[in-house]
């Protein structure tokens, strides 16, 4: 009788898929705009100037970044520092890019489902119903990109929340 051999468990390998991300997940720093209502009805105008420090965890398999902004009204005035958890990276089982985050504005935890559109990597809230949030990133250059938040209350038309100019820290 033949000794029986049983599959021995694997670690997952980055792929390709992976590697697309790269030039998305960098240490960025950025000023820009959160347009009046996009924090809310009735909020005003507002300036955010932040920093994002990614990495690759998880035997590389997944980017964790640590997002935070400090915001002010057009007069300096200072409001708030917002800070965000953000991992992401490639769902094999989904067959897609997946992302979740969580943040010191409240207590839900946002997932994502994401696609790399030539110089634009796209993520949209997973979740049943309206309203969804689009977070985009566009890449300029090598060390320059724009980020926009922007929303949906009916699935077809969207709206800016906020919008930034990044380029690499350092």
């Amino acid at each position: 009788m033949a000794p029986e051999t049983t599959a021995l468990p694997q670690s997952a390998q980055p792929g390709p898929e992976l590697a697309a991300l790269a030039p998305f997940y960098r240490d960025w720093i950025w000023k820009g705009t959160i347009e009046p209502g996009g924090m809310g009805p009735g909020s005003p105008l507002m300036i955010g100037t932040g920093r994002a420090l990614c990495r690759l965890a998880a035997s590389g398999l997944w980017y964790e970044c640590d997002f935070e902004q400090d915001q002010h009204l057009a007069d300096g005035t200072f409001v708030l520092t917002w800070r965000l958890h953000w991992v992401a990276g490639w769902d094999g089982r989904a067959g897609e890019y997946r992302a979740t985050s969580a943040d010191n504005q409240g207590p839900n935890l946002g997932l994502y489902r994401g696609r790399v559109e030539g110089d634009r990597l796209i993520y949209e809230s997973l979740q049943e119903g309206l309203p969804r949030i689009r977070l985009t990133w566009i890449l300029k250059d090598a060390t320059h990109c724009a980020w926009r938040n922007e929303f949906t209350v009916d699935g077809e038309t969207w709206g800016l929340i906020e919008e930034y100019q990044m380029e690499v820290a350092g």
